[in-house]
């Protein structure tokens, strides 16, 4: 059964109403997703992802994709036999309130709606290989724009875009499922539907055939300038012409507004959280996000350009599904089979766990906000974190061994299954990073250091800068003041006047290659490639300077969480 909220009842009439576009439903077949997995082909390429995913799609997925691999994929689990995309999303957990043990919660469906909006542009299918990312996985506050009992905004001339909340259908929303007035400092936030919100809602999810559904909508204008693989610049929502039509920026290709609804049968454990209905959540994403307002999604078009092109044209079957459009090219996939590979990083992400794969501590709410706003999703929902004042981040991210200079992939491909075979490459070693006093700029390598979840650099937290490398970064904190600039994770930059904490590391430790420059490497898994202008680290100085630090930064956070103070990040 198909559950839509007035929310999207009203987006569908409206796309009708104006006669100038139409929506089709991307429906998925088989016994559960193609895989479940700590992996993360466009945010983390190449090595161990943040936080384990559910994954629907083509079965060439794995740590790296490109459009033309998936197009070569044996299966797929979207009926449309044309769409080798892959779609995932955060994998949802149950925490026990009796043993604090951890489960996962039955995925239960998906559905992907192909919105063709009314536009002056004309609408293009997806060039093949596009990757996109919706939402913000480090969020663990309410997302900017979002307010009790405001409706979702996906025009960014009307203020911040609110592309991703939950929805929880109910026979009943009395009491309402998010407590009334909440501002999200203690609990999810209810919109202006009764049955929408950002946040997990506090009550069962109970409505027929329909529990607790994750929401994202991606942005559906493309910048050919900034390329298909630069999730964090390549896309934007598009913007109201005045007459009711959604236009991209010049230049710019209007390409399906695609949004996930995915589905979980949280109402299952309702037996095991009777006494915490009305009060709390006991439901957290594998990134650690016990509050809910981290939903978000990818997504990588493996789309026959032709195929998607001729829906987006001629077909508007609505709820009946893209396998329904007449002249359909490729035809549809037996719905009595199913499509699953095996994850490529070898680990247990189900049954009853002590802690979430990846080692993601849980923050939200009881647990401590312990997250922010973060560069991660581009023109989405993030927000650059930079200021002159500490930044009170406390970012989720689990230790991850790099794979990427050690490890030969063989894969191999049979109908309706694949198989990823790792073997390790005999006597390799990783690559060290820089060595000490190479030059970037007047900034000079003072070693790989240790970060923390406080952060030890905490000046500009993860700049907005692209795709990183370490030029840019250094080039970005020097304009701003700052003396020290660091690399870590392949992608983040952080700035800063002095270590928090000195804690020196085996360059080994820093030997992720960078995003914006595959020559070079920008730090590790906690671990900074650090700049300074001296070429070196003090401790002592550091010291002195992080009592004075620890100190403005507790006044600043007590300042900011008073109800008059409270800030939006």
């Amino acid at each position: 059964m198909i559950f839509t909220t007035a929310a999207l009842a009203a987006l569908v009439a409206s796309v009708a109403a104006k006669g100038s576009r139409t929506f089709v439903v991307l429906r998925h077949y088989g016994n559960g997703p193609l895989t479940t997995c700590r992996a993360d082909p466009i945010i983390s390429p190449g090595t161990a992802s943040a936080h384990v995913h559910t994954v629907m799609g083509a079965s060439n997925f794995g740590l790296n994709v490109t459009g033309e691999h998936l197009r070569q994929s044996e299966c797929t689990t979207a009926l449309p036999k044309a769409d080798m995309s892959n779609y995932w999303f955060p994998t949802l957990y149950f925490k026990d309130p009796k043993d604090g043990k951890l489960e996962q919660v039955p995925f239960f469906y998906m559905n992907v709606y192909y919105f063709f909006e009314p536009t002056n542009d004309p609408i293009k299918a997806f060039p093949l290989g596009l990757k996109m990312v919706s939402g913000d996985a480090m969020l663990r506050t309410p997302p900017p724009g979002a307010a009790y009992g405001k409706g979702s905004n996906m025009d960014p001339s009307k203020g911040p875009i609110t592309a991703a909340s939950i929805t929880c259908p109910r026979a009943n929303f009395n009491p309402p499922s998010w407590p009334k007035d909440s501002d999200g400092s203690m609990a999810g936030i209810k919109s202006n539907q009764d049955g929408e919100g950002w946040g997990f809602p506090f009550e069962d999810c109970d409505g027929y055939a329909s529990p607790m559904r994750a929401d994202v909508h991606f942005p559906s204008c493309y910048n050919p300038k900034a390329g298909l693989d630069d999730y964090k610049n390549n896309m934007a929502f598009p913007s109201d012409d005045g007459h009711g039509k959604q236009d991209c920026p010049k230049g710019w290709i209007h390409t399906p507004h695609i949004f996930f609804e995915t589905y979980w049968n949280t109402h299952g454990f309702v037996d095991r959280f009777k006494d915490l209905v009305g009060k709390e959540s006991p439901f957290v994403f594998a990134n650690g996000d016990a509050t809910g307002f981290s939903v978000h999604g990818d997504f990588v078009s493996g789309w026959d350009e032709k195929a998607l092109q001729q829906i987006i044209d001629n077909c508007d079957a609505g709820h009946a599904g893209i396998h329904t459009c007449p002249g359909l090219i490729g035809g549809v996939n037996d719905e009595s089979k199913s499509c699953k590979i095996e994850c490529p990083i070898k680990e247990t992400v189900d049954g009853k766990l002590d802690k979430l794969p990846g080692n993601n501590p849980i923050k939200g709410w009881k647990y401590g906000t312990g997250g922010s706003s973060s560069s991660s999703s581009g023109n989405n929902l993030a927000v650059d974190i930079e200021s002159a004042a500490p930044s009170p981040t406390n970012v989720v991210k689990q230790a991850v061994t790099s794979q990427a200079q050690t490890t030969t992939v063989v894969q191999t491909t049979t109908v309706q299954s694949t198989t990823t075979v790792y073997i390790s490459a005999v006597g390799a070693k990783p690559t060290d990073a820089a060595t000490d006093g190479k030059a970037v700029g007047d900034f000079k390598y003072a070693g790989c250091y240790k970060d923390a979840s406080d952060r030890v650099l905490s000046g500009v937290i993860r700049a907005n800068l692209g795709r990183v490398n370490n030029t840019a970064c250094v080039s970005h904190c020097s304009s701003k003041g700052f003396s020290v600039a660091g690399t870590e994770y392949g992608g983040e930059c952080y700035c800063g006047n002095e270590l928090s904490k000195v804690e020196k590391l085996d360059d080994s430790k820093c030997s992720m290659t960078c995003e914006g420059d595959g020559a070079d490497k920008c730090g590790g898994d906690w671990a900074l490639s650090v700049y300074t202008k001296s070429g070196k680290v003090s401790a002592r100085d550091v010291h002195e300077e992080s009592h004075h630090r620890r100190h403005v930064h507790n006044h600043y956070m007590h300042h900011r969480r008073t109800p008059a103070g409270r800030l939006r990040r």
